[in-house]
């Protein structure tokens, strides 16, 4: 279904997948950069598990920086694999502050319990595959790229 661009501000924040041969494409709207940037975060959880599922029970901060929006979207979603992956945690939500090119984010989460959350894949890495960082006429920021599964 289309929905124009007016309409959409009605339904933000919010994360979407988008197809991409083997991988899956990630992407986050939302009414700021910080907004979309986060919603791109719960799109990676989304692939692993139902976010429903993760409570936030453990929060963990990550900082990164990067020379433009694109990269430090990338360096993020980096940052939250790499911190999901060796901490064997999921996280359900995320909080950002972006001064400049740097960029201060809190997850929370929980261990991953295999039973309950039932991992579908393992997200190995962001990408630069369709990586773009936008804001349109109507003040909607999206934020995606494909993640290597």
């Amino acid at each position: 279904m289309w929905v124009e661009a007016k309409d959409m501000r009605n339904t933000l924040p919010r994360w979407e997948h988008f197809d991409h041969q083997s991988d899956v494409g990630v992407r986050g709207l939302g009414r700021s950069r910080e907004e979309a940037f986060a919603q791109t975060a719960q799109a990676l959880t989304a692939v692993v598990t139902d976010p429903a599922r993760v409570v936030t029970r453990e929060s963990v901060r990550v900082s990164c920086q990067a020379p433009d929006d694109e990269m430090l979207l990338v360096d993020w979603l980096n940052a939250v694999i790499y911190e999901m992956a060796t901490r064997g945690m999921i996280f359900g939500r995320f909080t950002l502050v972006r001064e400049g090119m740097r960029l201060d984010g809190e997850m929370v989460g929980e261990r991953i319990d295999v039973e309950r959350h039932q991992p579908a894949v393992e997200v190995k890495a962001a990408t630069v595959t369709c990586l773009r960082v936008a804001c349109d006429a109507e003040g909607v920021w999206t934020a995606q790229c494909v993640v290597d599964v």
